[in-house]
């Protein structure tokens, strides 16, 4: 019964140390993130409302990113915090078996390896899909406070816009507008079907999804390479078909798992969201469910290693230092497996070697820490 509490005492320890941590990290990632995702409301005119929830729906993906390092972070602290108020030492006394504590230690790294599979297999995919389709779906509202007086702005992808003023009443003056992708529809014929529109006029405003244009001319570049001028006093432009520059299609990180094995086995689906048969997409493919199932399986290995912090050596400089020693070869690990993500794509040896190397290390490292143990406790 009492061995039972000091084991949930130290599991309850290092999980309080790694939230702690982990959410540290996220705080201060989400911050600078956030601050980049600015330039939604400043250069791409969505409402602040928009903005905040697509910032808090890349919470998970950036929590996701820092759970092995903080797990690391979280392992050293704790054992070392034991160790330096001789909690450690009293559970030695006691009769506590350091195998057992060391598998106590792996138990939590499998806990939080399936967390962060959790996470990156189910929820980040959704989350971040759910953000994408956020700008997808919102309308063009704010159009208007996107453009900036005497200035160029080409937040809408083959559109262009500039304007010497704005006046009290909202109104445009001196609107110069170029269309290179026949986003504009007017209600002047001679204007439909045109691959190459300019707008020129004295004023305008927005109203209902259209611009409202007075006293101007539209000249415009069929398809059939014929340039035609339509003087107007007033018209109408649908902005309907306006599409921001921000990339509102699902990215390869905002697809999910199923999806992305789907277009790896080769099979047909309607909603397969990538193509397959393009090279870098397969490659980025296989990276991205690589990253996604193959980066949690570090994290029982990072136990095992700082598991050696419960061994004891007669030499006080190896004790003083090896908090250090644990933390170092680790990191080192974790940098490693980034460096060969990027390469797991490219062949099915790297492939192979980014999921074997941390089995392997895990089952060499592991055998080393027994012996260890149990020559420690042969000699005393």
């Amino acid at each position: 019964m009492l061995k039972n509490k000091i084991y949930k005492y130290l599991t309850i320890e290092i999980f309080k140390n790694f939230i702690t941590i982990l959410l540290t990290f996220t705080a201060i990632a989400w911050t600078v993130r956030a601050v980049n995702f600015l330039d939604l409301m400043i250069e791409d005119g969505y409402s602040a409302l928009i903005y905040f929830k697509y910032s808090m729906l890349n919470i998970s993906a950036i929590t996701t990113r820092f759970i092995p390092l903080s797990f690391l972070l979280s392992m050293v602290v704790s054992i070392t915090k034991f160790e330096r108020q001789n909690e450690l030492q009293i559970l030695w006394t006691a009769g506590l078996n350091k195998i057992k504590i060391a598998n106590i230690f792996f138990l939590i790294g499998f806990l939080v390896s399936l967390f962060q599979i959790i996470l990156s297999v189910i929820v980040n995919p959704y989350v971040l899909n759910k953000s994408r389709g956020l700008l997808k779906d919102t309308k063009n509202t704010q159009i208007q406070s996107l453009l900036k007086t005497n200035d160029f702005s080409d937040a809408f992808d083959g559109i262009t816009f500039y304007i010497d003023e704005k006046n009290s009443n909202d109104e445009l003056i001196n609107i110069f507008i170029k269309d290179i992708n026949g986003s504009l529809n007017t209600i002047v014929n001679e204007a439909q079907g045109s691959e190459n529109t300019t707008v020129l006029a004295e004023k305008g405003f927005f109203l209902n999804n259209k611009i409202v244009l007075f006293n101007g001319t539209i000249q415009t570049l069929n398809s059939k390479k014929e340039i035609k001028n339509v003087n107007f006093e007033k018209t109408e432009l649908s902005i309907a078909n306006f599409s921001r520059r921000t990339i509102v299609n699902p990215k390869i990180q905002e697809t999910s798992t199923l999806k992305l094995f789907t277009c790896l086995m080769n099979v047909e689906s309607n909603q397969s969201l990538i193509k397959c048969p393009h090279k870098n997409s397969k490659k980025t493919t296989i990276e991205t469910l690589s990253r996604r199932v193959g980066m949690p399986l570090y994290i029982p290995l990072i136990s095992v290693i700082a598991s050696f912090l419960l061994i004891y050596k007669k030499e006080k400089k190896y004790n003083f230092l090896k908090k250090y020693i644990v933390f170092g070869f680790t990191f080192i690990i974790l940098v490693f497996s980034e460096i060969l993500l990027r390469y797991v794509g490219f062949s099915l040896t790297s492939f192979m070697l980014y999921f074997l190397f941390p089995l392997i290390l895990l089952v060499a490292l592991y055998s080393l820490l027994v012996k260890n143990m149990i020559s420690e406790r042969v000699v005393k």
